[in-house]
């Protein structure tokens, strides 16, 4: 699935470190850093084209093509991969391919092509929580755009509340219930994650499941081998503080480096979190960790989304709404 140029450099370069054990690992890195160009291109593509569109607008088209090069990234590793049982043998597959791309916003196809009917069926509480949540966070929204004009800066955190409930709580869990109904396997990307009691428990099974095992699959698999678990678990947070920047920094030319700084913040307390002194003292679990993830998470968030990405992108965006 990848280019010709791509595979005349991989092939050639692989036999020769063949040689070299501890080199094979280097190039695996190398090899999905090369897989995963499209996630630079795309909105380095999408800023060029749209230099005169509102930052909000090139906002919502750079993270919608950051999505899409994420997701063809993990869709063609499938492939190349091969699927279980050596071929996509789902009945309207055609069908199935559109819903993991435009309906789905997981990045893992494994459990979502199977062909099995192992997906836990939907139970009456969740479909009255999901639309619950997402309901609250259309309100919120709402009330953020009455707020857009008057108080920019507080209608745009207003905002970045209301899409995370309506989106990712709300919305994106309507559609695992979806295809869970239809015997798919689409596991929920946000699993209670205000509960973590630690901040490796919060970022690798509880927040944002999709970018987690896109993460996992192309940045911590090739170098942990390589560089140890310290470095690898760095080098996600920094590739997911990059990715970050692209979409909340890029488009409106301001705040350049604070969501990566977010994002370092959250891997240097995580590994703090597992040195002895931090478990001596009862961080990662119990009320303690919990306390701990939670200001760990929250206290920088001002990093992440930080002032021009709020007043110049998010409360514009309120404005549009149709409330």
């Amino acid at each position: 699935m990848r280019d010709a140029a791509t595979c005349s450099i991989i092939d050639r370069i692989m036999p020769l470190a063949a040689n070299h054990p501890r080199s094979l690992n280097l190039f695996a890195f190398a090899r999905a850093a090369l897989a995963a160009a499209p996630l630079a291109v795309a909105p380095a593509c999408v800023l060029a084209l749209g230099s005169r569109w509102a930052d909000w607008q090139r906002m919502v088209a750079v993270a919608v093509a950051v999505f899409a090069a994420a997701k063809w990234l993990s869709f063609a590793e499938f492939l190349e991969q091969g699927p279980a049982g050596g071929k996509l043998a789902t009945p309207k597959i055609a069908l199935r391919i559109a819903g993991y791309f435009v309906l789905w916003p997981g990045m893992d196809p494994r459990p979502f092509f199977a062909n099995s009917t192992a997906a836990a069926r939907p139970r009456t509480r969740e479909w009255f929580l999901a639309w619950g949540i997402t309901l609250l966070g259309l309100l919120v929204l709402a009330a953020a755009a009455r707020l857009a004009t008057a108080d920019p800066f507080l209608a745009g955190w207003l905002g970045i509340a209301g899409f995370l409930l309506a989106l990712h709580f709300g919305w994106f869990h309507l559609l695992s219930l979806g295809w869970r109904r239809a015997g798919i396997a689409a596991v929920p990307i946000m699993n209670a994650p205000f509960v973590a009691a630690s901040l490796a428990d919060f970022w690798g099974r509880r927040w944002n499941l999709a970018f987690r095992d896109l993460a996992h699959r192309f940045v911590f698999r090739p170098t942990v081998a390589a560089f140890g678990p310290a470095v690898a678990t760095l080098l996600v947070f920094l590739t997911s503080g990059l990715a970050h920047d692209a979409v909340v920094s890029l488009p409106v030319r301001g705040g350049y480096g604070g969501p990566t700084a977010y994002f370092l913040i959250q891997g240097l307390a995580m590994l703090f979190e597992r040195t002895v002194l931090a478990r001596r003292i009862g961080i990662g679990r119990g009320r303690l960790g919990w306390a701990y993830t939670q200001l760990v998470v929250f206290a920088p968030a001002a990093l992440l989304f930080h002032r021009p990405f709020v007043e110049r992108a998010m409360a514009p965006l309120l404005v549009v709404l149709p409330f």
